[in-house]
């Protein structure tokens, strides 16, 4: 008999202000969430909080509840400093890891610790998901990209002891570049970008010629303009055994989010969500369809 699955809160995509970043954990202390990722996972020139201060603030949360915390990476690394760092938090001695890089993936093997898996972690088959699991990951979450049809198959093969986590809420985190769009939308190269994302903190907008929204713009990272939304799917993630459902935050009403999941898995009339969304949802890709569907 399946059960209802947990909720997670996603690492903080966006370049938000110290101040801000340490009043959103306070009240995420207070979610009804299960689990909790901390850290930075675009850009390391992101220096609001220092590596010791996440892992601070990791300790804080898990004392002050019962939530599990882990610790996310970087999901792409360009230089040696960056390597020092991802060396220190899966070393941390105390919080699982999400590798959202293949690197650290190694580092964690080679020091036979258990870890998590990012959606930025290409595991599109079975066999993926076998290899890593030898290697000690115990819960993977699926790259934004597949959808319903291809989790129900890698569901009726996946190893025994691993967990299945789905990106359900938020802005959908679709590429990386070395590159500084954000940066480059200012007229700025990247070494002196000025770190115009805090001006931006659920992204820039960028729309098409005719005016309608596409994606948004967040430093070296490009995300969906329109949030995923699979509240209205929950029933059927349960029915295919997901385990997690991930709620990546916004800079607004992440709370409100929160608890209309915890209400439709509770078998409660959730709030409508739509005045909560910046610019409205888009499940295309879990029915894969284009779109809303």
């Amino acid at each position: 008999m399946s059960t209802n699955p947990k909720l997670s809160l996603g690492p903080i995509l966006f370049y938000w202000s110290r101040d801000e970043i340490y009043q959103f954990y306070e009240q995420a202390a207070e979610m009804p969430v299960d689990i909790i990722y901390l850290g930075e996972t675009v850009c390391s020139k992101r220096r609001s909080l220092k590596t010791q201060e996440w892992i601070d603030i990791a300790t804080k949360l898990s004392e002050q509840s019962d939530k599990q915390i882990v610790l996310s990476t970087l999901a792409l690394l360009e230089a040696e400093s960056e390597l020092k760092t991802l060396r220190k938090i899966c070393e941390n001695g105390r919080f699982t890891v999400e590798a959202n890089d293949i690197g650290a993936v190694q580092i964690l093997h080679q020091r036979h610790l258990p870890f998590t898996t990012g959606p930025s972690i290409n595991i599109y088959n079975a066999e993926t998901l076998k290899h890593l699991a030898a290697k000690g990951l115990t819960r993977w979450v699926m790259p934004l990209e597949l959808g319903r049809e291809t989790l129900q198959q890698m569901q009726l093969q996946r190893p025994a002891g691993i967990e299945t986590e789905i990106f359900c809420y938020g802005r959908m985190p679709l590429t990386l570049s070395a590159r500084c769009f954000t940066a480059r939308s200012h007229n700025l190269p990247k070494d002196d970008c000025q770190y115009k994302c805090i001006d931006y903190p659920d992204g820039r907008l960028l729309s098409t010629q005719d005016g309608e929204p596409l994606l948004a713009l967040n430093g070296i990272q490009t995300v969906s303009a329109k949030s995923c939304n699979l509240l209205q799917e929950l029933a059927d993630m349960k029915q295919l055994q997901v385990d997690i459902l991930r709620i990546s935050p916004q800079y607004r009403h992440t709370d409100k989010i929160a608890d209309a999941y915890a209400q439709a898995l509770a078998g409660n009339q959730s709030e409508d969500l739509q005045k909560y969304i910046p610019l409205g949802s888009c499940d295309g890709y879990w029915h894969g369809k284009s779109g809303n569907i």
